[in-house]
């Protein structure tokens, strides 16, 4: 007869786990943390390292936040303007980036002086950047000889 305590006619005998021991569970429990905690903080670093896969591509080149607002392509160049709420920014861009060559770009609020970045680059000149709320802007930026600007816009 069996009375609850693992014995049959009242001798109390341990009960068995029908799983084997406890150890080798324990482990690997162990191990899967383990590896978690050493995998994840691993992505994340590799992930700030490449940066976010949907950044506009133009954005991350130009060095401006915002909006793009205007392009303006010209021979050996292109002049974007990029438009956040308050804040108006600028840069030309070469069509051919390597050799150091003369570029220059400039972007004036009405009403307030022009903000220029000139020298000689290899990629880029800019980013310039006016406090533009409720303000309109113009913009022109040179690469080599050729040169585009824009009339008043973002009014």
């Amino acid at each position: 007869m069996f009375d609850g305590t693992g014995g049959v006619d009242g001798v109390a005998r341990p009960l068995r786990s029908s799983g084997g021991p406890e150890r080798p569970r324990a482990r690997a429990a162990g191990l899967r943390a383990g590896v978690t905690l050493f995998v994840l903080p691993l992505l994340a670093s590799l992930g700030l390292v490449l940066g976010p896969s949907g950044a506009a591509p133009t954005q991350a080149a130009s060095g401006c936040s915002g909006r793009l607002a205007t392009t303006v392509k010209f021979s050996t160049g292109t002049l974007r303007v990029y438009r956040t709420r308050s804040y108006a920014c600028a840069v030309a861009v070469a069509k051919k980036p390597g050799a150091r060559r003369t570029m220059k770009v400039s972007l004036q609020p009405r009403g307030g002086r022009a903000v220029v970045d000139s020298g000689k680059f290899t990629q880029l000149a800019g980013p310039v950047k006016v406090h533009a709320l409720n303000r309109c802007v113009r913009a022109s930026g040179a690469v080599g000889g050729s040169s585009a600007s824009t009339g008043w816009i973002l009014c």
